[in-house]
């Protein structure tokens, strides 16, 4: 009786000396059937194709959309540019230059705080 006792309560310790999922056999499970410790795969519902096929269309339409503003604008301003005198057109020039190392001073002074940028804009 005291035998069996014991041999139980060996055997019990023995199968408990090696958790679920460590050791070489867990370890290749993992790599070979894709489980993960403690990740869960993520059981959410999909979207029907044709609702996946809606979206795609409409993120087109957006892209498209953006784009001919971008035209638009850059057209317009071309046109802007057009219709004013040689000498404005020169002015208009020599004013988008001032504006444009304007803000390239105004960014490199405010990036200069971090030492990165600071190399960046060294001279």
């Amino acid at each position: 009786m005291v035998f069996l006792l014991v041999i139980f309560t060996v055997g019990i310790s023995v199968c408990d000396a090696q958790p679920q999922g460590t050791g070489p056999v867990g370890r290749t499970k993992h790599g070979l059937f894709g489980i993960s410790l403690g990740k869960k795969k993520d059981s959410g519902v999909k979207a029907p194709k044709s609702a996946k096929q809606v979206q795609r269309e409409q993120a087109k339409k957006k892209k498209k959309e953006e784009a001919d503003y971008v035209k638009s604008v850059k057209e317009s301003q071309k046109r802007a540019v057009k219709i004013q005198s040689p000498e404005v057109q020169n002015r208009m020039k020599q004013d988008q230059k001032d504006i444009t190392a304007r803000e390239k001073t105004k960014k490199a002074k405010s990036f200069t705080s971090t030492k990165k940028a600071a190399k960046k804009y060294k001279k």
